[in-house]
């Protein structure tokens, strides 16, 4: 699981709030599950844009998950604009979830 960004410090901080946000379908967070691709800080606009992606295009809680998204990094960044932006390249797949995640998913 490989999440692309400019500031490791502020990403920790990040990853640390989106592993509470649940794809409720699976039961496994966000980040394990491997749906967030990037996190890059603008500091100097107090940005933040993050990329993602859903397990599949007609996921039937997309809307609510990236919604929970949002949230988390609003409560994490308070100061922050944030913008989360949805993409299907590349796919999501099973091999995104990290270690954890297939521990819990009993893989």
């Amino acid at each position: 699981m490989h999440i692309e960004t400019n500031n490791e410090n502020l990403s920790a901080i990040a990853l640390e709030g989106l592993k509470a946000v649940i794809d409720p379908e699976i039961g496994l967070n966000v980040v394990d599950l491997g749906l967030i691709y990037s996190l890059l800080f603008d500091e100097t606009a107090k940005r933040i844009n993050c990329v993602m992606t859903l397990t599949s295009q007609f996921c039937p809680m997309g809307e609510s998950i990236i919604e929970d998204v949002n949230n988390s990094l609003q409560s994490s960044f308070d100061s922050y604009g944030i913008d989360v932006n949805l993409t299907y390249e590349p796919a999501w797949n099973a091999d995104m979830i990290s270690e954890e995640g297939q521990l819990f998913l009993g893989r």
